[in-house]
């Protein structure tokens, strides 16, 4: 075990043990009943505010002859349950890992085989078969396959903003840094709601310097993809005075109030309710969400407009976006859970159901004419509130891609909605690619997650105004002292291989 998943145990515990969205009991493995149904647990993050009716769940067991135990964890935790529940030996059979940062802390314990390789038995599956090979090969570890894919765009990364804000104020969508930093001072400063209070803030932000505002921003100021090359080699984003730019930026906004003071620590939900209660304009992040937050938006102000924009050009003049190797989230079996080879096909067989258009749309877009109706060949949802009860936390367990597993895409009246889909397309033409995807760093798994927070804490130091760039400076020679002089050595040794 790591130490780093030690550490995690012994701070979270208390923490992860009173959320009352997650579902409980003892992973008890899996198992088959008298009449032929495959009775296996699994553990998925759950991204609305209350677990899911389950008749979604009691159709898929029926198409697929099983019984299946789903521990939901809440999204803004879900790390801190996933990490508690290796350290205490008690994860369930089949394991989603939320994103490939905790897909990378995991690496370690798959190279110790405490996971099963699946890689050998998708040939014998007529759906997982069809998943993409290049997604495959940038979750290999050691050229060995050990998790299926949910497959995502390459990059959902963009701005919603609130167009009657931007319209009462005479502004368009920003196209530029500069741009940006005035939507979010108007925002802010000039009443764009007109009830002549100083009510509102320009940008909502999270405690996640990745799929937060941070990591898109500095995309536009040409910053590396986690890591980039300069000088001859390969180097970590922070290492480059874009990141710098990105880190002043941030800190401008914070000190003139453009942004939530505390976002450093604040969730998920209590960011999107910002701009859904009307108090910020400015969302950045995946451009998907803007359905359900104008849906919730104007269930409290009937009056509230939103759009969608993707292209802000940095000081270069350029506009990059960051990419993400083609799947959102993965799932693993764990050996201590799985006891046998015959039991994990059984469960790769579940999954590969899952990939049949059948039953991948049951749980993309539930019951036709009760969830969803078709328009044009596509699947356009009846009822938002009754999708997100009903239906929506079950995409979490999605397999594969429409192109692989067949199911409808989603059609939407909502202009911004469909337009956003188009953006996602619109960004693969502008693509900042993470180099180190296929490359390996030894050290870079065993104590990559707790440099990172090195880093993480400095940046938000800086950003706050606790550290200036000399501080930040100490915290980059901190984290090469602790090792990272030797994650950039073996990942540049990595890659002179790959060449």
């Amino acid at each position: 075990m790591g130490l780093m998943l030690l550490a995690v145990l012994l701070l979270v515990t208390a923490a992860c043990s009173d959320s009352s969205s997650e579902s409980s009991g003892d992973n008890e493995g899996s198992e088959e009943g008298s009449d032929g149904t495959f009775s296996f647990s699994m553990m998925a993050n759950l991204h609305t505010p209350e677990v899911p009716d389950e008749k979604v769940l009691n159709k898929i067991e029926e198409v697929t002859n099983t019984d299946i135990e789903i521990q939901w964890v809440p999204d803004n935790n879900y790390e801190d349950r996933l990490n508690t529940a290796f350290a205490t030996n008690s994860l369930p059979d089949a394991v989603f890992l939320k994103n490939q940062a905790t897909f990378i802390q995991f690496r370690e314990a798959i190279q110790d085989g405490q996971f099963w390789e699946v890689g050998q038995y998708l040939d014998e599956f007529e759906n997982l078969s069809k998943l993409k090979q290049n997604v495959l090969d940038n979750t290999k570890v050691d050229g060995k396959l050990y998790t299926l894919y949910q497959g995502r765009p390459l990059s959902r990364q963009g701005i919603i903003y609130r167009t009657d804000w931007a319209e009462n104020l005479g502004l368009e969508a920003p196209t530029t840094t500069d741009e940006f930093m005035e939507m979010v001072r108007a925002f802010t400063e000039d009443d764009p709601d007109g009830n002549g209070k100083d009510d509102t803030f320009g940008l909502t932000d999270r405690s996640d310097l990745i799929y937060g505002a941070f990591k898109t921003v500095s995309s536009w100021f040409g910053t590396p993809n986690y890591w980039g090359e300069k000088d001859g080699q390969l180097l970590p984003e922070f290492m480059f005075d874009e990141y710098v730019q990105t880190m002043d930026f941030f800190k401008e906004m914070h000190e003139n109030g453009y942004i939530n003071q505390d976002f450093p620590v604040t969730s998920k939900p209590d960011q999107q309710e910002f701009i859904k209660n009307g108090t910020a304009g400015v969302y950045v992040g995946a451009m998907s969400d803007v359905g359900s937050l104008h849906d919730d938006a104007i269930a409290i102000n009937p009056d509230a407009q939103f759009d969608v924009h993707n292209y802000v050009e940095g000081p270069s003049g350029e506009f990059g976006v960051w990419s993400i190797p083609g799947y959102g989230n993965l799932v693993m079996f764990p050996k201590s859970s799985v006891e046998s080879e015959e039991e994990l096909k059984k469960i790769l067989g579940f999954f590969d159901q899952m990939m049949s258009p059948e039953v991948a749309n049951y749980a993309y877009w539930g019951f036709e004419g009760e969830h969803y109706e078709l328009v044009d060949g596509a699947a356009k949802v009846l009822d938002s509130d009754k999708n997100e009860r009903e239906v929506k936390p079950y995409q979490a367990i999605e397999i594969g891609e429409p192109e692989t597993n067949g199911r409808y895409l989603g059609y939407f009246d909502y202009e911004p909605k469909a337009k956003s889909e188009e953006l996602f397309l619109e960004n693969e033409e502008h693509l900042i690619n993470d180099p180190t995807v296929p490359l390996y760093s030894e050290t870079y798994v065993k104590e990559g997650g707790t440099l990172q927070q090195i880093i993480t804490d400095a940046t938000y130091n800086y950003i706050l105004g606790q550290i200036d760039k000399d501080g930040f400076d100490k915290a980059i020679e901190e984290w090469k002292s602790q090792g990272g002089d030797k994650i950039i050595e073996e990942y540049n040794a990595s890659y002179e291989e790959s060449k």
